[in-house]
């Protein structure tokens, strides 16, 4: 599914908040890439589950033309600085869902990009009968986790030492949903 764009103004830097287009796939496949190495948030190290430019548009076509799919990139100075998706599922029992994730350049962080990107997902699934978001973070993630809160997430559960990171320790991950009635 497609969103109008929308452009923000945060901390003095200009992005817009935009549909992925095919057009983004190469850009895309770098920008993963990137963000996997800046930071243990993500489930993945640097170059790990690669996904190429076709892989890319493959997944934009498909994510514009199912209608609980949605894939958001944010745009500052022509260029992605990150990306959301939220997938649903063709299953009829659980249509009323999707699974959130989002990733933001660390060069951008302080922009509030992953949360307008939050912002216009959960705009979206309200806006077209999804009733429930649902996403997973790693418990030392402490800002993501109050921000999903502040939005009306709550911890549905704990996967216990569910990543291994860099030092060694074995770390939880919260599963968290957002119910919209």
């Amino acid at each position: 599914m497609r969103v109008n764009p929308k452009k923000f103004e945060i901390n003095n830097l200009i992005y817009i908040i935009r549909s992925a287009k095919e057009e983004d796939a190469q850009n895309l496949s770098e920008v993963r890439v990137q963000i996997d190495g800046e930071t243990e948030n993500m489930d993945r190290e640097k170059g790990e589950a690669y996904i190429d430019e076709s892989g890319f548009k493959q997944i934009i076509r498909s994510d514009t033309e199912r209608k609980n799919n949605l894939f958001l990139v944010a745009e500052a100075n022509d260029r992605i600085v990150g990306f959301s998706r939220c997938e649903g599922t063709q299953l009829k029992r659980m249509s009323h869902k999707v699974e959130f994730g989002v990733c933001v350049l660390k060069e951008f962080w302080g922009h509030s990009i992953g949360k307008k990107l939050l912002e216009e997902s959960i705009h979206w699934a309200d806006s077209n009968g999804i009733k429930k978001i649902s996403l997973s973070v790693l418990e030392t993630n402490s800002k993501a986790v109050k921000l999903y809160q502040r939005y009306g997430f709550e911890v549905e559960g704990i996967l216990k030492k569910d990543k291994i990171l860099s030092d060694g320790n074995y770390y939880n991950t919260f599963l968290m949903g957002r119910f919209n009635v």
